[in-house]
């Protein structure tokens, strides 16, 4: 049967275990609770190929616990039950640890069913997930569990298992394998920070490789290939895509024209046109503003041509709307002054329309009154002094000029217009 080959060089100790030094390093309270042998039940939140099936793996035989896998995507409860039936018995003398994978895909009463096996303490659960475990884990479960962050690896992390795997392989294959220079960075760099795809990439190289004079041939063109695209980690519906979106609004709003570009390219890369649109529009309305208030208009017109582009052509457009919102001058004053408007409404704080703001025919037919409303076009300027909000409001400000010149100009035309 054939077993991949980041299953067959599975590391057999946290000295092998590629990264994760904040909790695997010599002072790493993973580390600690590990070689203490008294396993607690634990949350290993991390991105896929970092390690958290391995060190599962190790704290079984460490423990000397029968170590059960369960993949949430495909159990049920009653595959959890056959495993708690082990308990006690020929199998599992010293009691069972259950992996229990991708626990984000149990609902809330699978994962609530998981207490009653938890309490009596006759199975530790070592949940994984790629999702924040504090959105996706209930807090009944997450309350009885220690949350051990595994972080995405590095290339510098990765490529000792890539020289691991390749060493292997030509153990296996009884040759020896000849790479070109760059070939071991480039496996190990594109697999964005997981280990699986590194040695996949590997395992594709060595057994396609051209052997020449014995020896297998790694060419740096064939690593690329077996290695494309796999550096991008992205999920539309998981923590990545939030958070690239957020990454990409925050550096638009940090006025980082470069971080802008590299978390629009990563959005682009994965396909996401509708995301890195949404950030552009939203951006130039929320950081901009009326600092420049053309920037919604240009940046309208980009994403409308992107969208009729479409992709790879819509990388320039929306390069365009990035680097202007990146550049452009920045005002919030837009934001603050809706989010106190809205704060008002939803505390109930209104009261009556004026009555020289209400519809003329407010009334009804036949017992229409002077409303008393004064035309501001027919007065100097446009403009004359009258009541806008409700009386219980009156006085209130939610708009306050930005120190941008676009607002300071508007604030001084308005004083001297209202003779202020």
């Amino acid at each position: 049967m054939y077993q991949p080959l980041a299953d067959r060089i599975r590391p057999q100790s946290l000295d092998e275990v590629v990264g994760q030094r904040h909790i695997l390093g010599e002072d790493g309270l993973l580390r600690r609770v590990i070689e203490s042998g008294k396993i607690p039940n634990m949350v290993f939140y991390g991105p896929s190929g970092t390690g958290k099936t391995t060190v599962a793996n190790l704290i079984a035989n460490r423990a000397g616990r029968t170590l059960r896998r369960l993949n949430a995507t495909t159990a049920s409860l009653s595959d959890v039950r056959e495993v708690m039936d082990e308990v006690g018995t020929l199998l599992a003398p010293n009691g069972v640890l259950l992996y229990l994978d991708e626990i984000q895909y149990f609902n809330k009463k699978q994962q609530q069913s998981l207490l009653e096996f938890l309490e009596n303490g006759k199975i530790t659960l070592i949940a994984a997930t790629t999702e924040n475990p504090y959105f996706t884990i209930f807090n009944a479960i997450l309350s009885r569990c220690t949350v051990f962050e595994f972080k995405a690896l590095t290339a510098q992390d990765v490529l000792p298992a890539v020289d691991r795997g390749i060493a292997a392989m030509s153990e296996e294959l009884g040759v020896e394998a000849r790479c070109e220079p760059g070939v071991r960075e480039k496996l190990a760099a594109a697999s964005g920070g997981d280990v699986r795809k590194a040695l996949n990439a590997v395992e594709l190289l060595m057994n396609a490789g051209r052997v020449e004079d014995g020896a297998v041939r790694l060419t740096l063109e064939d690593a690329a290939v077996a290695a494309q695209r796999s550096a991008m980690r992205y999920d539309r519906e998981g923590d990545d895509h939030y958070d690239i979106a957020s990454a990409l609004m925050k550096s638009l709003r940090g006025s980082d024209a470069d971080g802008a570009l590299h978390y629009l390219a990563r959005l682009l890369e994965a396909g996401d046109l509708i995301t890195a649109i949404r950030r552009l529009l939203c951006s130039a309305s929320e950081d901009i503003g009326l600092a420049y208030p053309q920037a919604a208009a240009i940046v309208k017109a980009c994403c409308d041509s992107a969208l009729q582009l479409g992709l790879p052509e819509a990388k320039l457009p929306l390069a365009q709307a990035a680097i202007l919102l990146a550049t452009a001058p920045k005002s919030n004053s837009v934001v603050l002054a809706i989010d106190r408007a809205l704060a008002d409404v939803r505390a109930g704080r209104t009261g009556d329309y004026p009555r020289h703001l209400q519809n003329v025919h407010a009334d009804g037919a036949g017992f229409e009154r002077e409303q008393g409303y004064l035309y501001p076009h027919d007065y100097p300027h446009h403009w004359v002094a009258q009541q806008y909000l409700p009386d219980a409001i009156r006085d209130r400000v939610y708009y306050e000029y930005g120190s941008n010149r676009n607002e300071q100009a508007a604030r001084a035309y308005w004083e001297k217009i209202k003779g202020e």
